[in-house]
């Protein structure tokens, strides 16, 4: 059937080919809205999602940044290119217990391409490519929203005709400036959702495709139907959450291509209808479609588990509380509960924050607790938003609400809790794809009130304050995410019972040398969860480097009882003990935490720091070796090596030694240094000389470096340079152990040579 239908995108008429029912009335007859030809509203879509986020662009790696990026090691050129296929997304083999199975190969291979090109770990190259992929994705969302509110129709020429240009305009602004976004494009790991959601598009357009009118009359194309699979796959090795287009893809068909009433086929199915025939499902090849879905999802899923194992992904409880509980009414109350806050975060995404765990949101135990009303009210608006998908007489009601709830629900069911456990309570980042569901029903609720109002330019200023409210919400929050310390102090007012919240903002405060600030920071995260090893760790650590020891044993001991194998607070407590001259027990925490990390360079150097103080000298040497051997660039077990053999005379050992450890790490000037100590001992002094001035060359300000060549210079008889950095490294420090002396020692020589001249 060829009929003519006036299209707002071109000026002449053309036969369009029907691919739905009999004209429906579309959105934009009601709609109160901007009309712009196709490449004007892409283009105005894209500026204003840039606008969003581009103060991002020069932000540091800030909170998961650091494991997935600084130190995943997939992203250097030493790691093969095939171990990307065997690893999780922070570089940990998948086959690892403590794997969290995040298999997303596609997106690190675009952080280890970015690291390449940027010749380093440079923010910028990083944050840019995300903010072209939100532009991308959203300029993508003008063609998907006109289809979805639209309809899919196509030209005799194959041109795909958009029915709804108000509508997938307002959708699509809705979308690009949305803040719950901000996630995802300023937190450069939110890289994972971005091109999950870039290939998932491209597999509904893909899919859409298929029943474009070919040559051979064919009425649709099985070419098409198998490319949107391998961009549905594709979209999966971005992020897990990439699967969830096939479903989509099938109910699209049902919806979109067949009209296939729901509530019209549920009861023929109940009542065993000889005439669900004509229902469509054979009909227009429905089922044969749906196969190749399936058996589609169902490959990439087994291929997946063969890659990924057979053993769960491994989450504490701390990471979702809820999934712990051992009564099944607890569960389901929380996670339903879970559900309307990410229903809230869409609809007022005022309230955003980096990590809501640990304690942010307190289980719901009892029927009595008040925040039972908000999954009433989810449930409510559900119930009544399925029964209008479900029942109403209007065909493109029903359509289009369907469509909606389906794009709102389907891509979060693998975040739902409802197939395996999930490693958060809420995460922002999971509900980038869910917001095009809610978009859609926005723009669906809105039509209705201009269908209804009197006044509706003043609706459509009302929506234009929504979308201008959100734009400054994101260029805030943008602005948030572009540090650590802004980006964990936000969360401070929004979730302050948040034990990680605390923990980050003293680790923020400790890393910039503020150990006061820090301190009370890590005891609130103490406070707020007795259970926190990490808190405990890292405020023991400040701790004993205040000499407050005895309270630093005692966190670091009640961290090791509750983690006991906490390999880093074990080597803490060791440090602490061999502090406190408790050596055997020190020793001992020393080789619990080696047991517990094999390959841990750090602990065997505090061993054999241990060993150096028990005179036990080959033990010493034995553990800093092996540290070196784990971390070839361990400067300071390679000096201690060199220092150990200097002064237990063993001149041409620690020569041997330090040459060694300088062909490893060649711009090292402590290691220039100590074996520029040793060459001047062994009366190397041409050679000692040209270290001394290197390392020198390298640290100017090093005192030291000025006395012991002026040592050098002593010995080797050449006064006036002696003179001269003896003078400099007092300058430098006046305190300087020896050199004084020494410096008096050359003048009385000196006052000895002027009187004999």
């Amino acid at each position: 059937q060829i009929f003519n239908q006036h299209n707002a995108e071109a000026p002449n008429l053309e036969p369009v080919f029907h691919r739905m029912a009999p004209m429906e009335p579309t959105l934009d007859h009601d709609l109160s809205w901007f009309l712009l030809p196709s490449y004007w509203a892409k283009m105005v879509v894209a500026l204003i999602s840039f606008l969003c986020f581009a103060n991002s662009y020069d932000g540091d790696f800030v909170f998961d940044d650091s494991e997935a990026i600084i130190n995943n090691k997939d992203l250097r050129a030493e790691t093969p290119l095939g171990d990307l296929w065997y690893h999780d997304f922070w570089g940990s083999k998948l086959s690892s217990n403590t794997s969290h199975k995040s298999y997303r190969p596609l997106t690190v291979l675009t952080f280890r391409i970015n690291y390449l090109f940027a010749g380093g770990f440079y923010p910028v190259g990083f944050h840019v490519i995300n903010i072209i992929l939100h532009c991308t994705i959203s300029v993508l969302m003008v063609d998907v929203f006109s289809i979805l509110l639209g309809g899919l129709q196509f030209s005799n020429k194959g041109r795909r005709l958009n029915l709804a240009p108000k509508s997938s305009l307002l959708a699509a602004l809705l979308f690009a400036v949305h803040p719950v976004h901000t996630e995802c494009v300023a937190g450069i790991v939110g890289r994972a959702d971005l091109l999950c959601a870039l290939f998932f598009l491209l597999s509904f357009l893909g899919y859409c495709k298929a029943f474009r009118e070919n040559k051979e009359g064919h009425t649709f194309s099985v070419f098409w139907v198998l490319v949107s699979v391998v961009l549905g796959a594709i979209a999966m090795l971005c992020k897990e959450q990439g699967i969830t287009i096939l479903g989509l893809n099938a109910v699209f068909d049902a919806l979109v291509i067949n009209k296939i009433n729901l509530l019209e086929l549920i009861r023929k199915l109940l009542y065993k209808d000889k005439a669900l025939e004509n229902a469509g499902l054979l009909r227009k090849g429905l089922l044969f479609r749906i196969t190749l879905l399936m058996c589609g999802g169902a490959s990439i899923l087994y291929i997946r588990w063969r890659i990924m194992g057979t053993g769960p992904p491994a989450f504490t409880e701390v990471d979702n509380p809820a999934s712990f509980a051992d009564s099944l009414f607890v569960r389901a109350i929380n996670y339903n509960y879970y559900y309307s806050l990410n229903a809230w975060l869409l609809l007022c995404p005022w309230w955003l924050c980096f990590d809501w765990s640990m304690g942010c949101i307190p289980l719901i135990k009892s029927v009595s607790d008040w925040r039972i009303i908000a999954l009433a009210a989810l449930w409510f608006c559900l119930i009544g938003l399925i029964c209008q998908a479900l029942c109403s007489e209007d065909s493109h009601k029903r359509r289009i609400l369907t469509l909606g709830l389906g794009f709102l629900i389907i891509p979060f069911l693998p975040a739902s809790n409802l197939f395996f456990r999930v490693g958060f309570v809420v995460a922002e980042r999971v509900i980038y794809l869910p917001s095009i569901g809610y978009c859609i029903l926005f723009t669906y609720g809105f039509s209705l009130l201009s269908k209804q109002a009197k006044k509706k330019k003043i609706l459509a200023v009302a929506v234009l304050g929504i979308l201008l409210i959100n734009v400054m919400r994101c260029a805030l929050r943008s602005s948030q995410w572009r540090s650590e310390e802004q980006l964990f102090r936000s969360a401070l007012s929004v979730c302050p019972l948040n034990a990680k919240v605390h923990y980050n903002v003293g680790k923020n405060l400790a890393d910039k040398g503020n150990q006061s600030a820090a301190i009370k920071y890590y005891r609130e995260a103490v406070r707020l969860n007795p259970k926190y090893v990490h808190a405990m760790n890292n405020l023991g650590n400040i701790l004993k480097e205040r000499n407050e020891l005895h309270e630093a044993e005692e966190l670091l001991s009640l961290a090791v009882q509750i983690q006991p194998d906490f390999a880093a607070a074990w080597m803490n407590l060791g440090i602490v003990q061999n502090s406190l001259r408790r050596f055997e027990e020190a020793e001992q925490s020393y080789w619990t935490a080696i047991k517990h990390r094999k390959k841990y360079p750090d602990c065997y150097y505090n061993l054999g720091r241990l060993y150096a103080d028990l005179n036990r000298h080959i033990d010493a040497l034995n553990a800093w070796r092996n540290a070196t051997v784990l971390k070839p660039e361990h400067s300071l077990a390679w000096n201690n090596m060199i220092i150990l053999l200097d002064n237990t005379g063993n001149l041409a050992q620690a020569e041997a030694v330090g040459r060694e450890a300088l062909e490893l790490i060649p711009n090292d000037h402590s290691l220039m240094f100590s074996l520029a100590n040793v060459l001047g001992k062994s009366q190397k002094y041409k050679e000692s000389e040209a270290l001394f001035l290197k390392a020198i060359k390298a640290n100017p300000n090093a005192a030291s470096y000025h006395g012991n060549l002026a040592v050098l210079y002593h010995r080797w008889g050449n006064l006036d340079l002696a003179k001269k950095h003896y003078e400099v490294s007092l300058k430098l420090d006046p305190m300087a152990p020896g050199t004084k002396e020494n410096y008096n020692l050359l003048r009385r020589k000196l006052e000895q040579l002027q009187k004999k001249g």
